[in-house]
């Protein structure tokens, strides 16, 4: 059984001896440090995003950086750099540790440092601290062709005005006590519902159904707005895959001819098993076999 969802991946010795980024300067990563009083150790309080590099070029920049300085702003933080020289930062990091495939970024960005800990926004000391993190590190090739194991948890996605889902925010507790009660169950991911009880998302990937032909997947209402999962949307409409963004219950996900989840990391994973129930024939699918080649054709044309 997976250990870690789609996110599995083999160890590279590589990155023993990577080089990370925290604010512009550099340091071994036996030597990366972060204060104590920084308020993504204190609260949580920050934004961050997944990117992926193929073929030296990180693949939908743009995209990932819009939606973390609108994180920011919703926030209420002001970075101290654009998103120009955030992402010279990026390929500079990449430079440095002569990486250009195969790699997987982490990028995050606290609040700053704090006087003293405690919540309040207005004691922070210093500009938001930015750590870029690379890393050798891939998906495992059986990932996107065994199928994972999905179980739903009692953990809701909220409502917005409780912690707004569309924020890629460092408190993530809903997602990691629902990965935990996944992981309990002996599934690889958790699915989620909505506060109404519709399929919502997954607690670290995005989710989708076909039916006859169709492919569906949640209104977004309460999920993060997933880059992949974006990219996904608009192929099935380029190739005149019919879908449906909709509610739908778990008596539509058990029924369904085939499933998958989507993310930065593992591109498209099938679903094979939802709550002890076989999805299909427990098998990948032909409709998530060409929506994978889809994707990668576009992610070669994007990083061409």
């Amino acid at each position: 059984m997976s250990k870690k969802g789609t996110h599995e991946y083999r160890d590279d010795a590589r990155n023993a001896d990577i080089v990370i980024d925290i604010n512009g300067d550099y340091f071994k990563r036996d030597e990366a440090r972060v204060s104590v009083f920084d308020s993504g150790f204190v609260l949580g309080d920050g934004v961050w995003e997944g990117l992926r590099v193929h073929r030296g070029k990180i693949a939908f920049l743009e995209q990932h950086l819009d939606r973390l300085y609108e994180g920011a702003k919703a926030l209420d933080m002001e970075m101290a750099i654009g998103a120009p020289e955030l992402s010279e930062r990026l390929y500079r990091l990449l430079q440095k540790n002569n990486m250009s495939d195969g790699v997987h970024i982490r990028l995050m960005v606290t609040r700053g440092i704090k006087a003293t800990p405690y919540q309040d926004p207005r004691i922070t000391i210093t500009p938001p601290t930015i750590v870029i993190i690379p890393e050798y590190k891939q998906a495992l090739p059986e990932t996107a062709a065994r199928g994972m194991r999905l179980f739903t948890v009692h953990v809701r996605r909220g409502y917005p005005d409780v912690q707004d889902p569309k924020l890629n925010s460092h408190s993530k507790l809903n997602c990691i006590t629902a990965c935990i009660q996944a992981a309990k169950a002996g599934a690889d991911e958790a699915l989620m519902l909505d506060p109404h009880g519709f399929v919502a998302t997954c607690n670290s990937t995005h989710f989708f159904i076909a039916r006859k032909g169709e492919v569906w997947t949640s209104t977004g209402d309460y999920c993060l707005g997933g880059i992949t999962r974006g990219q996904v949307i608009a192929l099935c409409e380029r190739n005149d895959i019919v879908l449906r963004q909709k509610n739908f219950s778990l008596t539509d996900v058990y029924g369904a001819d085939e499933a998958f989840v989507t993310g930065t990391f593992a591109g498209l994973a099938p679903v094979r098993e939802i709550d002890g129930r076989t999805i299909g024939d427990g098998a990948r699918g032909p409709l998530v076999e060409k929506l994978q080649q889809l994707y990668l054709d576009l992610l070669e044309r994007e990083c061409n």
